[in-house]
């Protein structure tokens, strides 16, 4: 069972992940988009660690709520909402409960996607954050590291295709060759599981 604990560590884990690869996120993001991305996520789960040591949720859906909320209040650009959604809404989905199991914590998160792919209008093989997300999702029942495998291969994969949303949309032909950072920043998200639930 992962209780409020776990998403606690989880996110604290992300923020970790994200300090270390900020510097390559926003290189990725220099060619197509507006080169901030490592820097706007560094600041947003920097808030968000200070949130939940002072506000201390004690469910599994409030940590991601209250995650999310401070996400599109501090991430500038599209990553705050996007990154927000995903978060407030698999935190609206897992309600109250104390503890949930694994199996209804991937369905919150599809729930969560499936929000993000509404918002953003975006789809699988659209070169964005949804392409590590979707895989990802998928292999959550087999266990963390498939999830975190699933999502690696899919932002990695995102490196020969042509945006279609997005800032790097605009650059047509010239966003092919480059690995999105969205995708890759997700893939560290769902990383940061495997390091939450300590395997």
């Amino acid at each position: 069972m992962l209780d409020a604990d776990f998403f606690r560590r989880w996110m604290t884990a992300t923020a970790a992940s994200v300090d270390r690869e900020a510097e390559r996120l926003t290189d990725l993001d220099s060619p197509i988009g507006d080169a901030d991305h490592g820097s706007n996520l560094k600041r947003g789960f920097t808030a968000v660690v200070a949130t939940l040591e002072k506000e201390a949720p004690d469910t599994p859906g409030a940590v991601l709520t209250v995650t999310g909320r401070q996400l599109i209040s501090t991430v500038g650009g599209a990553s705050g909402p996007l990154y927000g959604t995903l978060l407030r809404r698999t935190g609206k989905a897992l309600g109250d409960a104390a503890e949930v199991t694994e199996e209804q914590f991937a369905d919150a998160l599809r729930t969560g996607v499936d929000a993000v792919m509404t918002l953003g209008g975006a789809a699988p093989g659209d070169k964005t954050m949804i392409d590590a997300l979707v895989p990802a999702v998928d292999a959550l029942s087999d266990s963390f590291a498939a999830a975190k495998a699933a999502a690696e291969a899919g932002a990695a994969a995102t490196t020969p295709l042509q945006a279609r949303k997005g800032r790097a949309s605009y650059l047509g032909e010239r966003s092919i060759g480059h690995q999105d950072p969205g995708a890759t920043s997700a893939a560290l998200l769902i990383g940061a599981l495997e390091e939450a639930a300590g395997e």
